[in-house]
């Protein structure tokens, strides 16, 4: 639309305007994918060293100050420190981090010795079908291949993983699988007055309330949320420290504890939310037809079509349909061992800025750009340095989107000091500088 050609014409005026040394610099390539998306290639001095990728997303979620915002959702207005606004966690910070790192390196004069990406996606939060997949399309007509990806995803929890003695950051390794599930229910209309033993709405409900009362099977220990809590076990207070320590036993004991809080038990099963449900014009009319839309995320260990066989069971009525409207399986784990450059580079980045935090292995329960990425790298990696402390996760796609401006500040140090990080050929030390060659 004439609006949106607008607004993005006016984002790309501010991106000139703000960050001049990026546009104008003889080591930056950049170019508009699909209209809206932007990719940027930074060359580098050595190209025998696989270049890596940072994304982020240019599009928002939806937001109404009438929600109760204590600012207003696009003011980006100052409040006792926090910048308030739609995108300050997801994903505006990371863009303009990414950025604003890549301006001071080049104002320093700063030439990096391994090339890299940056590709900003606008359609994100509408799954990437446009911005990040045709950003794929053009790195695959290139023949690029990537060292690694970093993109959005888990953070510097603080305060929100019940039991654990300090911030933890959480870097992921993989993203749950998705699907969306149609049910629907066709029996002859009939008139209220003459009601039928069971109507559509009433066989569907039925099949809905088995899905809810049946969840998927436990699987936790099985993925890679077991290496999670397995990094984290010494971080717990007795006997939480014991129980982690000793998985082969307390797994199943550790499941049925963690389903009962919805945040953690994303980490044990697939998931099933009813998300949609239709059916019905009028009030003395009984419908001929009823539908419901559920929305499942795929533990890592089982398959799309796996789900889709247990749906199938569970619901176990003929009169309803099943039907899969889109959908694909886990992504595959990415390597977190002593081996791993991608891992071990943004491991030593966190503890260079953070260094009273733990640095563990997480797995994303939501869906990123990232996931259309899998054929140009083996390893793609989900977090940012946002500082998550008890509430925040709330304001993600919620209300009161804040981050603070010290936060923002670490944000544009860690992809500053992961820019050169990257310029080794080996693993880092522990602490270690690994700036030369």
């Amino acid at each position: 639309t004439k609006q949106k050609c607008v607004c993005i014409a006016e984002l790309f005026s501010f991106f000139w305007s703000a960050f001049p040394t990026v546009f104008s610099s003889s080591l930056v390539q950049h170019e508009m994918v699909a209209d809206y998306s932007h990719l940027f290639y930074v060359r580098g001095s050595h190209p025998d060293l696989v270049p890596y990728m940072l994304l982020a997303h240019i599009d928002v979620v939806p937001a109404n100050e009438s929600d109760g915002w204590e600012a207003p959702p696009f003011s980006a207005k100052e409040i006792n420190g926090f910048i308030y606004g739609r995108g300050t966690i997801d994903d505006k910070n990371s863009l303009m981090a990414i950025l604003q790192a890549l301006e001071y390196l080049l104002l320093k004069g700063y030439a990096p010795r391994r090339g890299f990406y940056i590709g900003f996606g606008h359609d994100e939060e509408i799954r990437g079908f446009s911005g990040a997949m045709n950003i794929v399309r053009v790195l695959k007509q290139r023949n690029v291949q990537l060292s690694f990806v970093l993109d959005e995803g888990l953070a510097v929890m603080d305060g929100i993983i019940s039991g654990l003695e300090g911030p933890a950051a959480l870097i992921g390794l993989s993203e749950k699988g998705s699907a969306n599930v149609k049910l629907s229910v066709s029996t002859a209309p009939g008139h209220s007055s003459i009601p039928p033993k069971e109507s559509s709405i009433g066989i569907l409900a039925g099949a809905v309330k088995r899905l809810e009362d049946n969840p998927m099977p436990r699987l936790f220990g099985l993925g890679p949320e077991r290496t999670t809590f397995e990094h984290l076990a010494h971080k717990f207070s007795l006997p939480l420290k014991f129980v982690m320590s000793n998985f082969w036993l307390f797994s199943s004991v550790l499941s049925r504890v963690l389903e009962r809080k919805p945040d953690m038990n994303a980490f044990v099963r697939t998931t099933t939310a009813v998300t949609i449900f239709n059916g019905g014009v009028k009030m003395n009319v009984i419908p001929s037809y009823a539908e419901a839309y559920v929305n499942l995320r795929i533990h890592s260990t089982q398959t799309l079509q796996e789900v889709m066989d247990l749906i199938e069971a569970t619901v176990g009525d003929p009169r309803v349909k099943v039907e899969l409207v889109d959908g694909f399986d886990p992504l595959p784990v990415s390597s977190a061992d002593e081996r791993s450059f991608g891992f071990q580079i943004i491991k030593k980045t966190v503890l260079d800025l953070f260094p009273t935090v733990t640095v563990a292995p997480g797995i994303c329960i939501g869906n990123t750009d990232s996931r259309h990425f899998k054929d140009l790298s083996k390893d793609i990696y989900r977090f940012s340095p946002n500082w998550f402390k008890p509430g925040d996760v709330q304001r993600f796609h919620g209300i009161n989107e804040r981050i603070s401006k010290k936060n923002y500040e670490e944000m544009i140090q860690f992809y500053f000091n992961l820019i050169q990080n990257c310029d080794t050929r080996k693993l880092p030390e522990p602490h270690s500088s690994v700036h030369e060659l």
